[in-house]
C-alpha cells in the first residue's frame, strides 16, 4: 500500500519519516508533504487561490481532490491512501475533525483518508515515551515531565522546553519562532529514533498507529 502523509511543518515530516516505517515496515512506500503552518479551512471549501504559500488547511480541499482522483485510477491492485496529521493547539477537537469530514465528503471521488489530530500538539507524541525521551536528553528535568498528563492541553511544547532546553521555553521563545521552529525539528530527530511505537502512552500518537496497522492489515 502507498501512504500519502500531509504534515504542517518540518519538524512532522521529520518525525514522520523515523516513525512511519517502524510501523508499516519495508513492504508499503509512502510520502511525507510539509507545509509552512497549518492555517484555516477556505469558507465553502472553495480551493485556494494561494497554493504556493504552502498552507496546509488552505490547500486541503484541492488536495484531497486531487488525492481523489489519482487514486481511483490505481485500483485495488495498488491502493494508496492520505493521512493529514496534525495539532488541535486551540481548536474544538469535535468541530475540527467535523470540518475535516466535510471536505472529505466534498470529494468525488473520495480518496481514502485518516484524519491524525496530535493533541494538543506533535510534542505530545514525545512526551508519550519518556524512556526515548530520556534517551535523547539524559539531563531532561524529570520534575517538569512528572507534571505532564497524556495529551492534556497545557502548553506541549513549552512543556517539552521546560524539561529539555536550557532556560525553558521563555528563553526559547525570547529567540523568535525561527528558533522555536528549529528546536523542534531537533527534539524530532532526536527523539523519534529511540520511540518505540509498542509502548507509547500518547492516546493521538496510538491512534495514528493503529489507523496506519488497520489500513497494512496487521
Amino acid at each position: 500500500m502507498h501512504f500519502e502523509f500531509l504534515v504542517e511543518d518540518q519538524s512532522g515530516k521529520k518525525a514522520l519519516e523515523i516513525l512511519v516505517p517502524k510501523i508499516i515496515g519495508d513492504s508499503h512506500t509512502f510520502k511525507v508533504h510539509a507545509y509552512k503552518g497549518i492555517g484555516r479551512i477556505p469558507k465553502g471549501m472553495r480551493d485556494t487561490r494561494n497554493a504556493s504559500h504552502r498552507i496546509l488547511l488552505e490547500n486541503l480541499p484541492k488536495l484531497l481532490k486531487g488525492y481523489g482522483k489519482t487514486f481511483s485510477g490505481y485500483g485495488s491492485m495498488y491502493p494508496a491512501s492520505v493521512f493529514l496529521v496534525c495539532d488541535l493547539d486551540d481548536k474544538c477537537f469535535r468541530a475540527f475533525r467535523q470540518e475535516l469530514l466535510e471536505v472529505l465528503g466534498s470529494c468525488n471521488p473520495s480518496p481514502t483518508t485518516r484524519f491524525c489530530i496530535a493533541i494538543e500538539e506533535g510534542e505530545a507524541w514525545f512526551l508519550g515515551d519518556f524512556n526515548a525521551l530520556n534517551k535523547a536528553y539524559p539531563n531532561a528535568k524529570q520534575d517538569v515531565l512528572d507534571r505532564y498528563s497524556q495529551d492534556s492541553i497545557c502548553g506541549t511544547w513549552e512543556l517539552l522546553a521546560d524539561a529539555v532546553y536550557p532556560g525553558g521555553a521563555a528563553h526559547l521563545e525570547s529567540r523568535g519562532w525561527q528558533a522555536v521552529g528549529m528546536e523542534k525539528s531537533n527534539w524530532a530527530e532526536n527523539i523519534s529514533p529511540y520511540m518505540d511505537i509498542n509502548s507509547n502512552r500518547s492516546p493521538s500518537f496510538i491512534y495514528f498507529r493503529d489507523k496506519l496497522l488497520e489500513l497494512v492489515g496487521t
